[in-house]
This record gives C-alpha cells, sequence and structure tokens, in this order.
C-alpha cells in the first residue's frame, strides 16, 4: 500500500509512523488517566491500516491524520486528541511559511506522484516540463497567498469548487481559442518580430501554420482549433504554380502540348504537394515542443461547409483524405512502430454531402470510420443539429468547431451583422462540484437549492476573478494573439479589454458529478424518468445562472461540461474525507464527467447517445459524449451507422476505440489494468511487462486522447468502463 506525501511523493505505507505520532501525542499528557493504553494504540493503528486499504487507493498523509484524529476520540482520549491536533496545526503553519519548496525539489527529482500523473499529454521526466511545473507551482502559490480571497481558495482546495489552470493565473493569460488562419495567411503576419507574408504555395502555408500553432500554445494555457478549409485556397494556387512549370518544362523540353497528360502530372505534382503539406502539419505537431514542455493542444476541423466554391470544396476534399489516411498510418514510436499520436484533434463534420451513401463525398465519411476504429479520431460534429443549436440573434443556425477539446464559443455577430467565431477565445473556467452541494443537503431538496444558490454565487466571484485579471491586459503580452491576427490586430500598448465583453469571449461555468448528484438526491440514476427530469431541471437551473449574469454584465457566461482529467480524483477524495464511503456516490476514486452516463452503466450506444443529447443542448459552452467500443477495425460498417446516428440525433460525438503497443513483445492490441500492491498499473496481456516506458498506450480521457499515463481515479474509470456496441 501506498501513501502521498504532501510534497506529492509515494511512499510506502508504514504503520509504525502512525504508532509513534500517536505515542508522542500519548506521551505529552501528564495525567497518565487520560492517555491511551497500549492496546488502545494498536487498535487505532489497526483501525486507521484498514481505513486506508478500504480506500482502494494511495492515501494522503492529511487523510491518515484524520483517521487517526477520529479514532483518537472514539476512545475518549480528548487530551490526547487536543494534543495531537495541535501539534498537526503548529506543524500547518511552519509549512505554509514556504509552501512550494519541497513540491519543486520533488519535481526536480522525477518524485512527484501528482504531478506524474496530473496531464496525460506531459512526460514529467523531461527538463523543459519540470520547468513548466516549477512556475506552475510557484504561481499556485502566488495565486492562493496573494491573487485569491481565502474562501474561494478554501473552496478549491476542499473541492467544493475547482478554479482551474491556477498554475498560469499569475499571468494575464487565457485559456483557449479559435485561431483566425485565414486572417494570417491572406494578410499576413508577423512571428518573433519576422514579418511573414501571404505564401505562394500550399507547403510553405501549411509550414507557416504550424509555426503559428507553436507560437499561439505558448501565449496561453488551453487548446487551440484550427479550420482545414483555411488552407484549401492554397491547393489552388499550387495549382496554378505547378501548372505554369509544366508547361514551361515541355515548352523547354520542346514537347508538343498535351492537354490531357499535363493536367496528369499537374494532378500527381499536386497531390504530392499536398502529401508533404499535411505531412509537415501531422510531424510538426507531434514533435514540436512548446514553452510549457508539451506538444500543442491543437484541433484541426474539417468542414466541407466552409469552402467558398465548388473548386474549393474539391481541393478541401483532397486535403481531408489525406488527413485521414496519414492519421490511419499513425506515426513512428522509437522502435520504428506506428503507432497512435495524441495530436493533432481531428474533428469531421457530418453533413448531407458525405453521410448518405448516395452523398458525393460519402467516401471521406467511409475513411473517417476506418479511421477513428484505428486511431481513435476523427471526432464528429453534427451539421443537422448543430444548425439546430446555434443560433445567433439574427435568427441563423451555425456549424463551427470547439476550441480544443469541447469549449464551444456562444454565437456571436459582429458589428457588421455577420456571424464571427474565429478569431475568438474562452477566458478561463471554474467548475463547481455538484455531488457536494447533494451530499451538504442530506437529500432535502430545498436545502439542495439553497446550497445550490449559495455555490453559484462563488462560482460567480470566483469567474469575475478570471474576468479581472485579464482587464486592463495590453497587447504586447502576446503579440502572435492580439497584434497580429491570430485573435484580433490591435495597436502596440491597447488594452483588450473590448474583447472581453459584449459576446466576443466567453467565461465558462463548468460543473461535474451529474450522474452521482441525481443518485444522492432522488435514489435514480439519469437513465430512470424521475432521475432524468431531476438532471435537466438542475442543469436549467445552471443556464439560468449564466444568463442572469450575462444579462447584468454583457459578458458572455456559458455552461460547461468540465472535462475533468486530475481533477475527478481530487474531487473523488474531497468527497470522501467529507461525506465517508457511500455506496453508489462516493465508493470510487473518480467522479462521472458533466452529464455522461456513469462509466460502469449498462447501456447500448445508441441509447447513450440519444440520452445525453437532451443534456448537451443545455450545456451551451462545451460538451462532448462518447461511446465505448471494441477493436472495430473488421467492422467499419458499424462505425458508419454510429456516425449516421450521431448526424441525426447529437450535435457532437466521438467513438472511444483501444490502440496500445507493447514494445516488449511487438503486442498490438488492447494494454491491461492490474492491481499491484494496492495500486493500479498498466500490463501487456502477452507477455506481462509492466514497464510503462516500454508501452504505447493511448486513451481519450478528457476529449482529448492522453498518451503519458494517468492517476490512480482516472485510471480506475477507465479500467471500469463498459463497452456500448
Amino acid at each position: 500500500m501506498k501513501i502521498i506525501k504532501r510534497s506529492g511523493q509515494e511512499m510506502e505505507f508504514c504503520p509504525e509512523k502512525i504508532k509513534n505520532a500517536i505515542i508522542k501525542a500519548n506521551l505529552s499528557i501528564l495525567e497518565e488517566h487520560k492517555r491511551l493504553t497500549n492496546s488502545q494504540i494498536e487498535n487505532i493503528v489497526n483501525n486507521v491500516t484498514k481505513e486506508c486499504e478500504e480506500l482502494g487507493r494511495a492515501t494522503s498523509v492529511e487523510e491518515i491524520q484524520d483517521f487517526v484524529e477520529v479514532e483518537i476520540m472514539k476512545c475518549g482520549a480528548y487530551e490526547v486528541a487536543k494534543s495531537y491536533i495541535t501539534y498537526r496545526y503548529k506543524r500547518e503553519l511552519v509549512r505554509k511559511s514556504n509552501t512550494t519548496d519541497k513540491q519543486i525539489l520533488s519535481l526536480i527529482e522525477s518524485n512527484n506522484e501528482e504531478v506524474k500523473q496530473e496531464n496525460a499529454n506531459k512526460n514529467p521526466t523531461v527538463g523543459s516540463v519540470q520547468r513548466d511545473y516549477m512556475a506552475g507551482e510557484v504561481s499556485k502559490d502566488i495565486t492562493k497567498r496573494f491573487l485569491l480571497p481565502e474562501d474561494i481558495v478554501k473552496a478549491h482546495e476542499e473541492g467544493l469548487i475547482h478554479f482551474h489552470d491556477a498554475d498560469y493565473f499569475a499571468q494575464h493569460i487565457h485559456n483557449c481559442d479559435l485561431i483566425n488562419l485565414e486572417d494570417m495567411l491572406q494578410n499576413g503576419t508577423v512571428i518573433s518580430g519576422t514579418m511573414i507574408e501571404k505564401p505562394h504555395s500550399f507547403s510553405t502555408a501549411c509550414n507557416i501554420a504550424t509555426q503559428i500553432i507553436a507560437q499561439v500554445a505558448s501565449s496561453q494555457y488551453g487548446g487551440q482549433s484550427i479550420s482545414l478549409a483555411h488552407l484549401a485556397t492554397f491547393v489552388d494556387i499550387s495549382r496554378k504554380k505547378i501548372l505554369k512549370e509544366v508547361e514551361k518544362e515541355f515548352e523547354e523540353n520542346g514537347l508538343q502540348r498535351d492537354a490531357n497528360k499535363i493536367n496528369n502530372i499537374v494532378a500527381r505534382r499536386l497531390k504530392n504537394e499536398i502529401n508533404k503539406g499535411i505531412q509537415t502539419i501531422q510531424y510538426q505537431v507531434v514533435t514540436l515542443m512548446t514553452t510549457n514542455g508539451q506538444a500543442p493542444f491543437i484541433t484541426i476541423f474539417m468542414y466541407l461547409g466552409e469552402a467558398k466554391n465548388e473548386q474549393e470544396k474539391k481541393d478541401l476534399a483532397l486535403m481531408i483524405e489525406e488527413v485521414l489516411n496519414q492519421r490511419i498510418q499513425g506515426v513512428k514510436n522509437e522502435k520504428g512502430v506506428y503507432v497512435t499520436p495524441a495530436f493533432p484533434k481531428l474533428i469531421y463534420v457530418l453533413e448531407e454531402q458525405n453521410i448518405h451513401e448516395d452523398s458525393p463525398y460519402f467516401y471521406l465519411t467511409e475513411l473517417a470510420a476506418k479511421c477513428t476504429a484505428k486511431r481513435m479520431v476523427p471526432d464528429y460534429i453534427s451539421e443537422k443539429k448543430m444548425l439546430e443549436l446555434k443560433i445567433d440573434k439574427n435568427g441563423e443556425g451555425h456549424c463551427y468547431t470547439c476550441m480544443g477539446c469541447r469549449s464551444f464559443l456562444t454565437p456571436y455577430v459582429d458589428e457588421n451583422g455577420k456571424p464571427k467565431y474565429y478569431g475568438r477565445f474562452n477566458q478561463g473556467v471554474v467548475t463547481v462540484n455538484l455531488i457536494d452541494i447533494a451530499l451538504s443537503s442530506d437529500r432535502d431538496i430545498n436545502k439542495f437549492w439553497k446550497i445550490f444558490d449559495e455555490r453559484m454565487e462563488l462560482c460567480h466571484r470566483a469567474l469575475r476573478l478570471r474576468h479581472e485579471r485579464l482587464k486592463g491586459t495590453k497587447s504586447d503580452i502576446a503579440p502572435i494573439l492580439w497584434q497580429y491576427g491570430a485573435l484580433a490586430r490591435l495597436n502596440k500598448g491597447e488594452k483588450i479589454d473590448k474583447l472581453l465583453y459584449g459576446g466576443y469571449s466567453t467565461l465558462s461555468l463548468g460543473y461535474a458529478g451529474l450522474w452521482e448528484t441525481v443518485y444522492a438526491l432522488s435514489g435514480k440514476k439519469l437513465t430512470e424518468k424521475e432521475g432524468k427530469e431531476l438532471g435537466l431541471e438542475i442543469m436549467r437551473k445552471l443556464n439560468e445562472y449564466t444568463k442572469k449574469w450575462k444579462d447584468a454584465e454583457n459578458i458572455d457566461y456559458s455552461l460547461y461540461g468540465t472535462p475533468l482529467e486530475s481533477t475527478t480524483y481530487k474531487f473523488a477524495k474531497c468527497l470522501q474525507k467529507r461525506f465517508g464511503i457511500i455506496e453508489g456516490i462516493t465508493d470510487k476514486n473518480y467522479i462521472t464527467n458533466s452529464y455522461h452516463v456513469h462509466v460502469t452503466e449498462p447501456i447500448d450506444a445508441f441509447s447513450k447517445l440519444k440520452l445525453e443529447s437532451e443534456f448537451q443542448e443545455l450545456s451551451p459552452g462545451g460538451a462532448i459524449s462518447y461511446v465505448e467500443v471494441p477493436n472495430m477495425q473488421n467492422n467499419v460498417k458499424a462505425v458508419v451507422k454510429v456516425m449516421q446516428y450521431i448526424y441525426d440525433n447529437i450535435m457532437y460525438a466521438e467513438l472511444n476505440t483501444k490502440s496500445d503497443y507493447c514494445q516488449v513483445c511487438g503486442f498490438d492490441g488492447e494494454i491491461q489494468i492490474v492491481e499491484e500492491d494496492g495500486k493500479l498499473v498498466w500490463e501487456c496481456p502477452q507477455c506481462k511487462n509492466r514497464d510503462q516506458s516500454k508501452m504505447n498506450v493511448a486513451r481519450r480521457t478528457c476529449g482529448y486522447i492522453g498518451s503519458q499515463y494517468w492517476n490512480q481515479g482516472r485510471t480506475q474509470e477507465i479500467k471500469d468502463r463498459v463497452l456500448h456496441l
């Protein structure tokens, strides 16, 4: 059994240390009759050990000390308990005098287990990642001690809310965005003080795009998205350029001009150019490392409906085909074996011109299905459903990509009455732990709504702090974003304030654990009629608050289905600490993301998507649904059927397949999760290899694909997942 020290370092559980601490507290009591007996001390140690074992995960030092306090008081030894508590308090004061040193030292020595598993796409053994985490520890310390009110810090630490990305809050930077790549490529941009003019070929445009992606990733802390359509216009530029070159070659070599031959040569060379350009994006993205020590969290949007004319649509189709073929192939790992890369994330729009077997671009949909079966992407947006849900003030529906994994902008019309999405961004996120509200109310629905109102105001104040942190920021903080087209073209020294109001950007109220909340309040599941009605009522109430704030402040607050990664474990531990182990609610080391059906619930793919579509509609600031499926590489037709169902029933969804590789024995299948000394570890089912550095595991855990492993809570959630198909 393991414990997690305050520094984040993982150690072996040692009952003797518990015993020694109790003995010290016991001996500090002068009156012998008020002390614990030796047998009582032994019983306390045994009981605490048992409680730690029942948690089924590594226990924190704080949790162990809480258990000890309770057990001492159960024995009626209140003077001993007082001594023990006083000692803890004094030690806490000493630690607070400098809260970062030990965490930073454990990071440098790669001993910090919590940080190791905080982000499934960051390798904490790499120096640049350590540097980012070290800066993050300092930022969190400053944020907690100086920048946030005590009650919000306390609520965050107790798991009532989660103040996202506190490790970046000290800086005046924002969350995620939709890059206006079209503006930057067509009108030029500046990168690191160097003027970049409009490119004269498709391959050059792709190369510039990757440089923009890297620069943007280093200027913010969230995901970013670009549209493949913004590169499509450069295909025809290359076509015309290649045509001139071929015609010149014919002329210089004295060859008779043959239109068919020339066109065939041009088509071959253009295809090769597209191949190289897409390969540049694919390999640059997975090999680039930004200043925060990871590949850019980049999403590529593939939507035929964005093409401006038929020729551009055909060129965009060529690009989409190439993107899908290259992703199906994958990228080589250190052993030279093709594996699934985490980035770029791909989104494919299902639309009338590609969804039916007689649709002109149905071949792309079949290719997308093959890609999903092999590599877990693309994810799917239904143009049909999105046009129904994303209605602007002109009464028109729009289809557009999310920012990163699932965060959607609200519909927006600019001063000229035109819809605008690219160049917009999210200011930040604060998430409410709905389960804590439910358990605090003791199943009294009136008490639930009273506490709910209090927590909403807490979240509102926390969100306002994110807004105020950005207010007054000058464009010079990130020229690529604010001055050179990624988000705006402001003047040097100009403040970004006007972009924080009127719906240009959003603030996200996140929520988590709707499944457990409904069950705690009603004893019903979201999949049952009464549970579903209560869940929808809670969602509508959350939307009432975001609307109230928006109307009062002219800031676009939006409800967001939070993609908990490490926080799912944090919330679970906090709930267990406050309320103990409650079957069906706190008996796991994770909680359920947003409105999702619990991962252990037996439900078929189509029923799950249909049910969750009602909740997704009430989560306008971001949401994604998924179905867990087995290896589908030999059943691509079934994948297509799910995609067609998505088109008719839900706005945004994905299929979770498995894509693993063991470097020891060459096993190409699903790496299993097994228990070892009270800890969940990954194991090759063929050779029993448990060395994580010698296997490639890819799982979708929060919308993105993760490839650097996860904390114990998330790992248990992955292990518990049932198949929906």
